[in-house]
């Protein structure tokens, strides 16, 4: 699976930016489809994500800022950011997983967008 993503950029805080990413299969078909963001220094975490389903989990840092979405007919998978703070610069990957196995997942990951807000 090959991730696309884009949107990142810099932006001052309590603004907004839109992330968004492409994939060369069809984000419907995997397990969980989500965002990740690594701070400089710190490791990569769960930002949000959506379940097959249509389920969505949020980590509690959102606290109701970004929205997750994912646009079937054109296969893209969106993070909308809205009243971004410094605490959200990071880069940003967006993340499959196909499946499972005893020792982990199976996943995939896109090449990271740099967001960096200013103060």
């Amino acid at each position: 699976v090959q991730l696309q993503a884009s949107g990142g950029g810099l932006v001052q805080t309590g603004g907004s930016l839109t992330l968004s990413c492409a994939s060369s299969d069809m984000f419907s078909t995997f397990r969980v489809v989500g965002w990740y963001r690594q701070k400089a220094g710190k490791e990569r975490e769960l930002v949000a994500e959506i379940i097959r389903n249509g389920g969505t989990n949020y980590a509690d840092f959102v606290e109701g800022r970004f929205t997750i979405s994912r646009d079937d007919a054109k296969n893209t998978l969106q993070l909308q950011m809205s009243d971004v703070q410094p605490a959200d610069t990071a880069v940003y990957y967006c993340n499959v997983e196909y499946g499972r196995t005893n020792v982990g997942k199976l996943q995939s990951w896109g090449q990271g967008t740099q967001v960096t807000v200013s103060s």
